[in-house]
């Protein structure tokens, strides 16, 4: 459970870092469907390494 909200968190924590970048300047005009889709995409993926990081970060340091 714990992990799962950890997932929210930095999903969370990514949307709101991805804010940032302008994506409408990298692709092409009219790609709106795109550019939301690797948007997403992105964030997902910056959750996913951010999260099994602090994950495994902090279940190594328990065992010593």
């Amino acid at each position: 459970m714990a992990k799962v909200l950890l997932y929210v968190v930095t999903f969370l924590i990514s949307i709101w870092a991805l804010e940032c970048v302008r994506f409408d300047q990298i692709f092409k005009k009219g790609r709106v469907l795109q550019i939301k889709v690797i948007y997403m995409l992105i964030a997902f993926s910056l959750a996913y390494l951010t999260t099994n990081f602090i994950y495994d970060f902090a279940h190594f340091n328990s065992f010593k």
